[in-house]
């Protein structure tokens, strides 16, 4: 497994790239900064990653972290989206599934809209 640090002004944490393609091209894409944005418990950002739909899932799990091909969005999964139901969470459309977080989900519930936010590789 690849880790990597998340961070915001608020929120650091540790978290895991699986091994699928998607997974490999963020990785080589690394690190990125951007501005985020938020859907219902779900931060998202634009990453300079392009890639199809791979295994695509319609549903997440809290901690999930996926890649969205319509937008080139790197997402946060940490509770609800607008179109989710009760114990099932759903992005607007399908997802690649690129890792985990390794702490606790509900910590994203801080970062607002706007607010900087780097991804990079850990080292060691």
């Amino acid at each position: 497994m690849k880790k990597v640090i998340i961070k915001t002004e608020k929120v650091k944490m540790e978290a895991e790239l699986n091994n699928s393609r998607t997974a490999q091209a963020i990785w080589d894409a690394l690190p990125l900064a951007t501005e985020v944005n938020t859907w219902g418990e779900e931060i998202y950002f634009e990453i300079p990653v392009k890639t199809a739909l791979e295994n695509g899932m319609d549903e997440v799990k809290i901690g999930d972290l996926a890649y969205w091909p319509q937008g080139n969005c790197f997402c946060i999964f940490f509770g609800l989206t607008p179109l989710s139901s009760e114990g099932h969470i759903k992005p607007a459309s399908a997802v690649n599934i690129i890792g985990r977080l390794k702490g606790k989900a509900e910590e994203w519930e801080k970062v607002k809209d706007g607010e900087w936010i780097t991804v990079e590789k850990k080292e060691g």
